[in-house]
């Protein structure tokens, strides 16, 4: 009972994915054609709210679930890495038509076909996991 509230908090997640058609394949695919705004007001939106809170939490100094501080370690300043993954990550996401939030709220409004892009999924995060030590980072 102690996490019943990042399950709440998931359920929520998927109710907004759902009803704001963010889990749609065909608002995905108008997002990639560029026939429509409606993606991109959604993740703009996201962004905003994000920074929101990444900016509170650092002003205010809070803390995660176990009363560890939350950091903001600094990241490489590398074109190429962020390049190439966000290719592998759009093709992926143009291809499936979900990225890793609406894949298993799609799987949970009953579409088994997901089941296939989220094996897919893991097994390249497990993949890379092996792998990354060996790429040239």
């Amino acid at each position: 009972m102690k996490f019943i509230k990042f399950i709440l908090a998931g359920i929520l997640f998927g109710i907004i994915m759902s009803k704001s058609e963010a889990i749609s394949w065909y608002r995905i695919q108008e997002m990639f054609r560029f026939q429509s705004f409606h993606m991109y007001g959604l993740m703009g939106t996201a962004v905003v709210i994000g920074s929101l809170a990444v900016y509170l939490i650092k002003k205010y100094k809070i803390k995660d679930f176990a009363g560890q501080p939350i950091e903001f370690p600094n990241k490489e300043k590398s074109i190429a890495r962020y390049l190439l993954g966000g290719i592998i990550f759009g093709l992926g996401w143009a291809l499936t038509g979900a990225c890793p939030g609406p894949m298993f709220v799609n799987l949970g409004h009953g579409y088994l076909g997901m089941v296939v892009v989220i094996v897919g999924a893991l097994g390249g995060t497990y993949i890379y996991g092996l792998i990354k030590n060996k790429l040239p980072h």
